[in-house]
């Protein structure tokens, strides 16, 4: 079979959920199945879950994965909504893959790259809101708020009022055209954050993340979760998200001495630094460079005391 993606960190992955026995895993992000593949030969009494929103990503991992027979289920939509609706009784590994898929990336129907003749970047084809609508119908105000909030673009209001003085657009390299033209950038392409601000606001993509990880305080003890974030945003979120669930003491910071009596820890962080691609991956895989791992192991469940 010809893969069309190549898993990030996959054996640092098999090494993260290696304390698992038997039960299930979900793997949030199951794309072209990469990840949930290595899992499943790794583990021979875990049971799998994916979700995805991309439904060309999931027939395929139905194929590549039919192999595992019942072992592995697929549902699609998003891991925000699908996520909360599961058992977590059973479950013992969680897995985000954060990334946008190499097809998803250089296929050209669906603009996520700079020389795309579309305009779209939604992981859900089926989603109501795409790029062509935020770029060509929201205000200046409203896209120098997505450009600062989900880009960090310190030209947000210069591009901004461009976009804005050439619309519209229909293609994603009419966008980006217009952007390298007038903003000067040397290590990356200028419109970078740009186009990762919109598709950030596209797929609620901040959002879906805070609601697994909200949701994710329900596992029980020796439940894993492993997250690969490719940007700042979402590495500060989860970064602050694990330091939380591993805090012993939650008063107050302006509290002279903890009066809590501390052990409100729900388990321990298993990566003191993020987990990075080695120069071998790298070289073979360079999307890999921009990939952090963090994992958190819980050792009780949120109402235990």
């Amino acid at each position: 079979m010809s893969l069309p993606h190549i898993p990030v960190l996959s054996r640092e992955i098999t090494e993260l959920f290696g304390a698992m026995k038997e039960g299930l895993f979900v793997d949030c992000t199951i794309g072209y199945g990469g990840h949930s593949e290595a899992i499943l030969r790794s583990f021979s009494a875990i049971r799998c879950i994916g979700i995805d929103r991309d439904k060309t990503a999931i027939e395929f991992s139905k194929n590549r994965l039919k192999e595992f027979g019942d072992r592995v289920g697929f549902i699609q939509g998003s891991f925000g909504t699908i996520f909360p609706t599961l058992k977590k009784d059973d479950i013992v590994g969680v897995l985000a893959d954060l990334g946008v898929s190499s097809p998803q990336l250089c296929g050209d129907d669906r603009g996520f790259s700079f020389s795309s003749s579309a305009l779209d970047m939604r992981m859900d084809t089926n989603a109501e809101i795409s790029a062509e609508e935020i770029v060509n119908n929201y205000s200046t105000e409203e896209l120098v708020k997505i450009f600062v909030e989900y880009g960090e673009e310190r030209e947000a209001h210069k591009i901004a009022s461009l976009i804005a003085a050439n619309r519209p657009f229909k293609t994603a390299k009419e966008l980006a055209d217009l952007v390298a033209k007038n903003i000067m950038r040397r290590k990356i392409h200028p419109a970078t954050k740009i186009f990762q601000a919109i598709r950030i606001a596209v797929n609620h993509e901040l959002e879906e993340l805070r609601l697994l990880l909200d949701e994710a305080e329900k596992l029980q003890k020796g439940a894993i979760v492993g997250i690969i974030s490719f940007h700042s945003l979402e590495d500060r979120m989860v970064k602050e998200r694990f330091k939380e669930w591993a805090r012993e003491c939650v008063c107050p910071t302006e509290a002279i001495r903890c009066l809590c009596g501390g052990n409100h820890a729900l388990g321990r962080i298993l990566t003191k630094k993020p987990i990075v691609a080695g120069r071998d991956e790298v070289k073979a895989n360079p999307k890999s460079r921009s990939a952090k791992l963090r994992g958190f192991s819980f050792l009780r469940g949120l109402n235990e005391t």
